[in-house]
């Protein structure tokens, strides 16, 4: 297994890498920077399980930004496999050789066909095998939503950071990734699997987290929308609705007003914009009328 490293440019300490963060556009309260920071000390993944929208993949963002590390992502879903995860071989390529060296009077050989030339690198070999001279984040985003299998293969994978290539055989990492892994929790993640990494829940922001959040996200937003903003979005979020919003649908709201030039929120600029805001015919319609007006007065106790 190879030596994780600890990043050169890696903030001294958990107060002054939550400043980083901060510098970045990202607010952590100390708890999730303090296992971010112990993350890329000990060289241990970062398991990351939160609501949609919280902020999950943006760590991993954030983090490549930070460390001036390329960011390689893995978009988990249904069906995922090795093919699509790891290794593929290009097929046309190879056809095109056999072609040409056929014309040519020659025939060309299994070795030739499955050699790296042929070879293409998906998202976890890119990690394992990065020639990058800063250890890559490897994002393993929305675990959840691939199956037991692919978790399974995974779990090795983060074992030992190697992977195995039947035609070419073992290749090593020669850094180890810093590895942030993401999920929405729609089905229990392996025991196995969350004891390699460091856990934390990342739970809808307080009121003054999410106003922090929208300032340092959208500072052209004047300040009272964005107290309101923030406001009605905390209230949301106390009802009962199919998908309540993440943080980043709060931003992608403010961002819809700010270029509409709206300066506060009534009645009908909440229903006319609600779609940048609810994801769902349900929860649109639950706010329509006087539910509007309600939830206006309802936000007036957060700001």
């Amino acid at each position: 297994m190879p030596d994780p490293g600890v990043p050169s440019n890696l903030p001294a300490s958990i107060e002054s890498l939550q400043a980083s963060l901060a510098d970045q556009g990202y607010i952590a309260e100390r708890n999730l920077a303090t296992v971010i920071y112990l993350s890329l000390r000990m060289g241990r993944p970062l398991f990351l399980e939160g609501e949609a929208g919280v902020g999950k993949t943006e760590v991993a963002k954030v983090l490549s930004a930070l460390l001036d590390a390329p960011l390689i992502r893995l978009q988990c879903y249904e069906g995922l496999d090795i093919h699509q995860a790891v290794y593929d071989w290009n097929y046309t390529r190879q056809m095109l050789h056999i072609r040409l060296t056929e014309a040519q009077g020659g025939t060309a050989n299994e070795a030739e066909l499955f050699g790296p030339e042929f070879l293409l690198r998906r998202p976890l070999l890119e990690a394992i095998d990065s020639d990058s001279q800063i250890a890559p984040i490897l994002l393993i985003d929305e675990i959840d939503r691939s199956d037991a299998a692919f978790e399974a293969y995974l779990l090795e994978v983060l074992s030992d950071f190697q992977i195995t290539i039947p035609e070419i055989g073992t290749i090593r990492a020669r850094q180890q990734p810093h590895v942030v892994i993401t999920s929405n929790r729609t089905r229990e993640i392996h025991d196995a699997l969350k004891r390699r990494c460091l856990y934390h829940w990342i739970d809808y922001p307080s009121f003054d987290k999410e106003l922090a959040i929208v300032g340092a996200r959208v500072p052209e937003a004047a300040e009272a929308l964005a107290r309101q903003v923030t406001s009605i979005v905390q209230s949301l979020r106390d009802r009962s609705l199919y998908k309540r919003p993440g943080v980043a649908e709060t931003l992608d709201w403010l961002r819809a007003l700010v270029a509409l030039e709206i300066e506060l929120v009534d009645p009908s600029v909440l229903q006319d914009t609600m779609g940048a805001l609810l994801k769902t015919e349900e929860d649109v319609a639950a706010l329509r009328g006087e539910a509007a007006v309600e939830l206006l007065e309802q936000a007036k106790v957060h700001g």
